[in-house]
């Protein structure tokens, strides 16, 4: 009896300077184990948004399951039985413990580390971040064991905040407690980097695919033709819907780039970059969607900006700098404007979660085999408290998480048991990490 072979799960579409990952198709499952359960591989990401959050918009007044949403998660009202909102996490490392103000270094430089940083502008201590930790562990079966992406560029050395260095408020991912990964910015250079031969082009060479109108896509399309007939009817659509959300990245490149130069030619921005917040939030979450399809990586940091930004959103009607803002004094209009910002950031990420849902991959959705938590250092932002950490997972995590519910643990529970549970379901079994005093009960109802 012949066995169709099946196709290798880490394929490409070739082609000059190009390498294109498929996503999971049926065709990757030997013919043997179809009748089997086949699971899609998990991944891990973190979406970190700065200077605290307007708790009273948050935190719901009842626990189990979600029933309303406050204002602040109001935008994830439609994917709530996908959310599980988690109360009462506290990271003790982002507290003062004698080192003085500095609360925003603190708290971006302790939240995937677990630990105290030095404070310090040049002699920066931390320790390696837990997602570094699981890219270690899982790095080798991907392109990129870890991608870092963030939107707002930002300083990596001096003092941003009494005496921390900028490195702890404008990284989250720490391959050793010396050296920190800052995020990819640039839209033009995160693409480049996943679908070229690992080089950015040149603006030259920008410049003539440009001239010729190139996509990305012409170069593969021998390779996409063979592969096409050898596929069933299922995986063909799989894979045009897969090639065409490419070619839409490739036209909201394209956009951003003509409108930079229209607002100005000489504006201090990365290539590429949208001068719009919810575009370019919009354009680098695409990218990571198909890089999660594609396998290239399964774990994630996104800095949506960095700690202690002062970014207006003019896009809302609010002049205002972000940080000043989040020391409202309770005054009742400051606090207003920082209620808008926390529902505008919300707003963008469920707009991910949609796009990660309505992605379909094996028997569910990408969602379904991710786990994706969103929250801040800070809870109130005018106090720089450090405990009842906003805090939210999206995704079931290979049906190992049980969503739409809110759980409220003891205070002061630490946030690294959190990450020790979410290590656990990544493959990586630790028996310590940073102030843990052990795994996070309730996840998943056993």
């Amino acid at each position: 009896m012949m066995i169709p072979k099946a196709l290798p799960r880490r394929s490409f579409l070739r082609g000059m300077g190009t390498a294109i990952s498929l996503p999971f198709l049926d065709a990757m499952v030997p013919a043997l184990a179809r009748g089997a359960a086949t699971r899609p591989p998990l991944r891990m990401a973190f979406v970190y948004v700065p200077n605290g959050i307007m708790m009273r918009d948050w935190n719901p007044d009842y626990e189990g399951k979600l029933a309303e949403l406050p204002r602040a998660l109001k935008p994830l009202e439609p994917y709530k039985d996908d959310i599980l909102l988690l109360g009462n996490l506290t990271h003790n490392s982002g507290r003062a413990l004698l080192d003085g103000a500095g609360d925003h270094g603190r708290c971006c430089g302790s939240y995937l580390t677990g630990v105290q940083v030095k404070k310090s502008t040049s002699d920066i201590h931390a320790s390696v971040s837990m997602d570094q930790l699981v890219a270690n562990e899982v790095g080798s079966h991907t392109r990129f064991p870890s991608l870092e992406i963030g939107l707002e560029d930002a300083r990596q050395s001096g003092d941003c905040d009494s005496g921390y260095s900028c490195a702890y408020t404008n990284n989250l991912a720490w391959r050793s407690a010396t050296q920190p990964l800052p995020p990819i910015l640039d839209p033009r250079t995160l693409f480049e980097r996943l679908f070229g031969d690992g080089v950015p082009m040149t603006p030259q060479a920008r410049a003539r695919q440009a001239i010729f109108r190139r996509s990305i896509l012409d170069f593969v399309t021998d390779d996409t033709k063979k592969l096409e007939t050898s596929l069933g009817p299922t995986d063909r659509r799989k894979l045009d819907e897969y090639l065409s959300s490419i070619r839409d990245v490739e036209l909201q490149l394209e956009k951003a780039e003509k409108s930079n130069a229209q607002i100005d030619p000489h504006m201090d921005k990365p290539y590429g970059v949208p001068a719009d917040f919810a575009e370019h939030f919009k354009l680098m979450t695409d990218m990571v969607t198909i890089a999660f399809q594609a396998d290239l990586t399964r774990v994630l940091t996104f800095l949506v900006t960095h700690e202690g930004t002062s970014r207006a959103y003019r896009e809302i009607g609010i002049s205002d700098g972000h940080h000043p803002l989040t020391h409202h004094r309770n005054q009742e209009p400051l606090m207003e404007k920082v209620s808008q910002i926390n529902a505008y950031h919300m707003k963008q990420f469920a707009g991910w979660v949609e796009k990660l849902k309505s992605t379909k991959e094996g028997d569910g959705s990408l969602l379904d085999h991710m786990m994706v938590v969103y929250g801040a250092g800070l809870s109130d932002g005018n106090r720089h408290l450090h405990e009842d950490l906003p805090t939210l997972i999206a995704g079931r995590a290979n049906g190992t998480i049980k969503t739409g519910r809110r759980v409220v643990y003891r205070r002061e529970t630490p946030m690294c048991n959190l990450f020790l549970s979410m290590m656990d379901r990544m493959g990586l079994r630790m028996e310590h990490f940073g102030d843990a005093t052990g795994r996070l009960e309730g996840l998943d109802l056993t």
